[in-house]
């Protein structure tokens, strides 16, 4: 999988979405491996700003990813959109 940028909770939600997809998990399967309800994966799915960030820390782990901190490109938040 190539990297990929998310500057917003939208764009994380839908590479959450893809990748979790792509390991044909539905949003319940995925769910129940950590332990959270279908409805939080569909909440941090849709890009909900409320969703902890210990909650995301899990979805990443369970969906074999990391973060990767460093300086932002110069592209823009709709560049980055037509991404997606």
């Amino acid at each position: 999988m190539n990297e990929q940028i998310a500057r917003t909770e939208k764009q994380l939600g839908a590479i959450l979405r893809r990748v979790r997809k792509q390991a044909r998990l539905s949003q319940g399967a995925l769910g129940e491996q950590i332990h959270l309800r279908q409805g939080t994966i569909s909440r941090l799915e849709a890009g909900e700003p409320a969703v902890q960030l210990h909650t995301v820390m899990e979805v990443l782990s369970a969906l074999n990813l990391e973060i990767v901190v460093r300086p932002r490109s110069r592209g823009s938040a709709s560049d980055i959109e037509n991404l997606f």
